[in-house]
C-alpha cells in the first residue's frame, strides 16, 4: 500500500490565473491526498478541491480572507501511511529555516509549506523533510510554474517529484 500526494500552494485564484492548469487537475484526480499550503485567495477553489479530491489537507495563507480562515486552520497536522505530516503557509526567511522548523515542528516527519513561490526540498539536521511545491499559477521570478507529487509508503516518504509546467 502507498499514498500518492499532490502538493500545491500559492494558487492565488483568480488573481494570478483564472483556473488551475489541466495538468494540475489531472494530478488531483490521480492523488490519494491533495495538500494545499495556503494563499488560495478565493474560496471557490477550496470548494472545487473538496468536491473533486479524494482527501484534502489545507491551510490558509497570508492572502486568504475570513471566508477561507473560517474553514481552514493555520497549521494542519495529519498522519498518512505512518508519516507525520504538517502543513503551514509561512516558515520565514530561507536562512536558518531548517533549525527553526526542527524547533517548531518536533515529532513531524514532513513539513509542506508555501509563501515564497520558490520550490524547496531539504532535510533538516533533525531529519524533518521540508517541501515547498512553488506555485502552479504564479511563478513570480521562478523560471516555471511548479507543483510536487510524492509517494508515502510504510511510514516513509519514498518519492518526491517537482513538476515544472
Amino acid at each position: 500500500m502507498s499514498t500518492r500526494l499532490l502538493l500545491i500552494s500559492d494558487t492565488h485564484l483568480p488573481a494570478r490565473a483564472r483556473a488551475l492548469p489541466d495538468v494540475v487537475w489531472r494530478a488531483v484526480d490521480a492523488a490519494d491526498v491533495v495538500v494545499h499550503a495556503g494563499d488560495w485567495v478565493d474560496v471557490r477553489l477550496l470548494d472545487e478541491l473538496e468536491d473533486r479530491a479524494k482527501r484534502l489537507v489545507g491551510v490558509w495563507g497570508n492572502n486568504d480572507g475570513p471566508a477561507l480562515r473560517d474553514r481552514l486552520p493555520e497549521i494542519a497536522r495529519v498522519t498518512l501511511d505512518g508519516v507525520r505530516l504538517a502543513v503551514v503557509h509561512e516558515t520565514g526567511a530561507a536562512a536558518g529555516r531548517e533549525g527553526r522548523m526542527d524547533s517548531a515542528f518536533p515529532h513531524t516527519d514532513l513539513l509542506v509549506f508555501g509563501h515564497s513561490h520558490i520550490p524547496w526540498d531539504t532535510t533538516t539536521p533533525g531529519g524533518l523533510r521540508l517541501l515547498n511545491p512553488g506555485s502552479p499559477t504564479d511563478p513570480r521570478r521562478q523560471p516555471a510554474h511548479t507543483f510536487m507529487t510524492a509517494v508515502l509508503a510504510a511510514g516513509e516518504l519514498r518519492e518526491v517529484d517537482l513538476v515544472r509546467l
